[in-house]
């Protein structure tokens, strides 16, 4: 029988796809455990949206998020016996091209709006905004000589864009009005 725990690291280490042991705390651990709870929370989103294009959409990311998972938690000096997946250009064409068909159906924004409109909607954007941390723990990476594809950098560059839209439309296929910004004066 499988067990889920292998006791390995129980004293703070844990090991890289290539055998390599870190510390717990190191950013490549923190980089790919962010994208992790990304992935949890884009799960969350699909359980609330209650609709089939998002859901498919977000399985779609969820997917591409498992990859660039297994690319920052590999050790780039070692050789790999495994076949990892990778991250092609045209994924990130694909968020683009969801962006600005979601964006047709959307309404103008004149100001900054706040996050809300409904649950899946608020989920979204914190959704949103641990796709933002995990960019900037990747860029961390790179200004640390940790190597990170830049194809990774860009998809979750352009995954924190389409995620915004996406709270947008939910909160639009759902009638939620959207509460502008208004700057305290």
């Amino acid at each position: 029988m499988f067990k889920i725990y292998t006791k390995t690291g129980d004293k703070g280490s844990t090991s890289l796809i290539g055998g390599v042991r870190v510390p717990k705390s190191h950013i490549r651990i923190e980089s790919y455990g962010t994208v992790d709870e990304l992935n949890s929370f884009l799960g969350m989103v699909n359980d609330m949206a209650n609709n089939k294009q998002v859901y498919e959409w977000i399985l779609e990311i969820q997917d591409r998020l498992f990859t660039i998972g297994s690319e920052l938690a590999t050790n780039p000096d070692k050789e790999v016996k495994m076949k990892l997946p990778d991250l092609h250009e045209t994924d990130v064409k694909w968020l683009e091209d969801r962006i600005d068909g979601m964006n047709e159906a959307l309404p103008e924004m004149r100001s900054f709006i706040l996050p809300g409109g409904n649950l899946a909607a608020s989920t979204c954007h914190v959704a949103r905004c641990v796709c933002r941390r995990a960019e900037r723990l990747c860029v961390a990476m790179q200004e640390h000589n940790e190597h990170v594809p830049e194809l990774v950098l860009q998809y979750l560059n352009r995954l924190s864009d389409f995620l915004f839209v996406l709270a947008r439309y939910i909160g639009h296929i759902n009638g939620a009005e959207e509460v502008p910004w208004r700057a305290r004066v």
